[in-house]
């Protein structure tokens, strides 16, 4: 206890005050339909940041304020929410005693499983906080990017990754649809919106490893969405210099027929302007999501989930000037550009799901999902750059200055790829349950169909000699060419139990399935056994332990496949990772608040590892499963209440990734693909990240809890890095500078729910809030990658390419 309580006061210098003082009390107890003890009930007041949850034996005890009206709320998952209109005298202790009801119409679009989360290692998000989280990319991502082992260092994408991994190890889930994304895409600028829509999200779990059989072919994470099932009218609108949303939901009186749709617009060209590259940036990020469900009868659903996206991003640069280099030797990169880039992709997304429950420990489902994507990548850009050396003599007249010219030259990057791929499924999911046992089930049918076509070449001259030099032609520096096809079928199924048991006091779980995956592209049967343990002993203080064990196959999807010239190696097989996670959650009081302290160590073994490199966001693989490695780290996590009624936590991660690769490929100077010798020592993974910290702080002022402030900090150690096509198996790696972003948001309500406006325009309101956001707010020059320049003695310079700069954003939300 007193290490956990160290490690919190080392994070959080201040505590906030109490928003009321203590003149009368709530007590009770609370119980469910089969009058079992509810325990991690919310109890809470609504318009005040205050509240509690209820003990093991249901009991809970908190002060309200006396003399006012009051509305208190009692509210568990998967529950009907009680509600009680209340004004107490000071001094006096009223007892309210509730018994729970099932939520009929809202139980399907909630993980009914929650009592599980804690001893599988699943996550629950609060959907609420991600409206106030102070971020450029904005979105759920956001949120995750501050958990443990997870890292990021681009705040203008909404791409992560974890314990290692890269982004694309990650498994995303909407309604049980796999989410996927662009495939052209290679820097955060031309990203966009997250599949996700916050406004008509439910529920969200996120693990960071060690995860069940039921989720899919990821070496990873998983990120597991549910979207709301509406028992009422409702609708929100939001408005900031980045773009805005709206969001309207219902259902029909007998609750049969719901629906929620939300449009999103986004345009980054504010936040984009701030960058060194300066131009003319204009995109254009649009996307509708609809879901409705629709009871045929009490016991038969159907529901469909539609998505249209499409992202436009057209830049115009002009000029770049960026300064770099150390107090002994500064430099300055100046281009001047002409030409444009175009980049437009165009996503379609649809799902039709019924749903059947005999009885309510069983449900049968089967779900036919379509996934389409058009992507067009179009860029001609011309650059003419001059690498100088400045004055950096203290004192001297001309500090800052030029004093002598280290490399001019002309590059020309041309560009016209395209992109069409659909993916079909049909799946079918199943679970029955009983007091100790929980069997799933489930088979998916997939068929990819993809094409892509890529013309990508650059000119680079250096000094007046165009590069690589021969005195007989012209040569480019770098040209692919290719058109690849890819038309093939997966199928994939799980079987796994949740045996829960009680002996002497002692609570245990015990979780075991098995996945199995065959696809036609190279008759690859995959077989990968997975296990979670968790016991919570019969102590005093509330501590749960767990171990889990697994394969995590990843079989080659579509960029996988590719190698760097764009030819299709079919022969690639799936990588595989052992994933060994044990860890620990401690639960417990502090400052009459609940808190939660999460520790985890694990060990990944990787083998049939394909080799890549990243660049921006961009991942390009070697097209071979020619390497090994590992991952090992510890994770660190607390959360609670740091300030009375306002959810806060901090992360802290250790971790290293290594890899063998034998066999190092690499362009040559005529442009083909060679191997070079092997190596035995093992080299850093692209993700070799030594340590992570991310913190969620919220506060209020005491006393008007209605003026917020929320702080978003993130720091990242440097990531390895070298020049292009350069020999990984000889390359002393440097890393980068590393990722450092605060991003701080105050907000004023300016209408909350449970406030009546009779007389005044905020009548037509359920809420309003306005709010003011500064991201990065320390101003802090990150980088994302780099440009490699050849001076007159051939010495090369990496020019780093910096991320956004302070910005100042302002954001208004309403709700109706």
């Amino acid at each position: 206890m007193k290490i956990v309580n160290l490690f919190i006061l080392l994070i959080f210098s201040a505590i906030g005050l109490e928003s009321f003082g203590q003149n009368a009390t709530l007590y009770g107890s609370l119980k469910d339909e089969r009058n079992r003890p509810v325990e991690k009930a919310e109890i809470f007041l609504f318009g005040y940041p205050s509240g509690t949850t209820s003990n093991a034996e249901g009991e809970y005890e908190f002060s309200v304020p006396s003399n006012e009206k009051i509305t208190v709320y009692f509210k568990y998952l998967g529950y009907k929410i009680e509600k009680f209109d209340l004004e107490l005298k000071p001094g006096e202790r009223k007892k309210i005693n509730v018994h729970f009801k099932v939520e009929k119409h809202e139980v399907e679009n909630i993980d009914i499983f929650a009592e599980q989360e804690r001893s599988m290692n699943m996550t629950r998000l609060d959907p609420k906080l991600i409206n106030v989280l102070p971020d450029a990319s904005g979105g759920i991502e956001g949120i995750v990017k501050t958990f443990p082992g997870v890292s990021s260092n681009n705040e203008l994408s909404s791409q992560y990754s974890v314990r290692g991994g890269n982004f694309d190890e990650n498994l995303v889930y909407v309604n049980d649809i796999e989410v996927y994304r662009p495939f052209l895409i290679r820097s955060g600028q031309q990203e966009g919106l997250s599949f996700i829509n916050a406004d008509m999200v439910s529920s969200i779990l996120f693990s960071a490893g060690g995860f069940e059989a039921k989720y899919g072919d990821k070496m990873s994470s998983v990120l597991d969405i549910k979207y709301k099932k509406p028992t009422e009218f409702g609708a929100s609108a939001s408005a900031s210099l980045m773009g805005g949303s709206f969001h309207l939901e219902g259902s029909t009186d007998n609750h049969r027929l719901t629906h929620i749709s939300g449009f999103r617009y986004k345009s980054n060209q504010y936040i984009l302007k701030s960058m060194d590259t300066q131009g003319d940036y204009q995109p254009t990020f649009i996307d509708f999501q609809t879901y409705w469900t629709f009871d045929v009868t009490d016991k038969f659903e159907v529901n469909f989930l539609g998505n249209f996206a499409q992202n436009k991003y057209l830049f115009i640069p002009t000029t770049r000037e960026t300064s770099f280099g150390t107090v002994h030797e500064a430099l300055k990169l100046k281009i001047y550009f002409d030409g444009k880039e175009l980049n437009q992709f165009t996503t379609f997304t649809g799902a039709l799901a019924a749903h059947y429950k005999p009885n309510l420990s069983t449900k049968l489902s089967l779900t036919a999902s379509a996934y389409q994507t058009r992507e067009e990548e179009t860029f001609d850009i011309l650059g003419q750059y001059y690498l100088n050396e400045l004055d950096n003599q203290l004192g001297s007249d001309n500090l800052g200055d030029s004093l002598m010219n280290l490399g001019i030259g002309t590059f020309l990057n041309h560009g016209r790829n395209y992109l069409d791929a659909s993916v079909l499924s049909l799946s079918h999911k199943g679970y029955i349950t009983n007091d100790q046992n929980f069997i799933q089930w489930g088979a998916k049918f997939q068929h990819e169909k993809i094409s892509n076509d890529l013309n990508e070449w650059q000119m680079l001259d250096s000094a007046g000699y165009s590069l690589p030099y021969s005195d007989t032609a012209v040569n480019l520096f770098s040209t692919i060419i290719t058109d690849a096809n890819l038309d093939l079928n997966r199928v994939t199924a799980y079987l796994q139990n949740t045996y829960s048991f009680e002996r002497d006091s002692v609570e245990y779980s015990f979780t075991a399935g098995i996945r199995s995956h065959f696809s036609d592209l190279n008759n690859e049967l995959l077989l990968s056994p997975r296990v979670n343990f968790s016991f919570k002993p019969n102590w005093k203080k509330d501590y749960l332990f767990r171990f889990a064990t697994g394969y995590y196959y990843q079989p080659p999807f579509f960029k996988e496949l590719k190698k760097l010239n764009g030819e299709i190696n079919t022969n690639i097989q799936a990588q595989k990772s052992v994933h060994f996670v044990v860890g620990s959650d401690y639960q417990f009081k502090a400052w009459n608040r609940d808190f939660k302290f999460v520790a985890e160590a694990y060990y990944k073994h990787l083998e049939n590892l394909i080799p890549y490199d990243v660049d921006n966001v961009r991942i390009r693989y070697y097209g071979n499963n020619n390497a090994k490695g590992y991952a090992m780290g510890i994770d660190f996590k607390v959360n609670g209440q740091f300030v009375n009624g306002a959810e806060s936590w901090a992360s802290l991660s250790f971790m290293r990734t290594r890899e063998v690769i034998n066999g190092i490929f690499t362009y040559n100077d005529t442009d083909s693909t060679v191997m070079v010798a092997g190596n035995t020592d093992y080299i850093p993974r692209p993700t070799d990240q030594i340590v992570n910290f991310g913190l969620f702080f919220q506060d209020y002022l005491p006393g008007n809890p209605s003026y917020k402030m929320q702080l978003n900090l993130l720091y990242g150690a440097g990531l390895p890095f070298g020049p292009p096509n350069a020999n990984k198996a000889i390359l002393d790696w440097p890393t980068m500078p590393a990722y450092r972003r605060v991003d701080i948001g105050f907000s004023k309500v300016l209408k909350s729910e449970d406030k009546l406006m009779t007389h005044s325009m905020l009548k037509h309101f359920k809420s309003l809030w306005i709010a003011v956001e500064v991201f990065n707010l320390l101003d802090i020059n990150n980088t994302i990658s780099y440009v490699w320049i050849t001076d007159i003695r051939n010495q090369q310079y990496a020019v780093p390419n910096y991320l956004t700069s302070r910005r100042l954003n302002v954001k208004l939300i309403a709700r109706f």
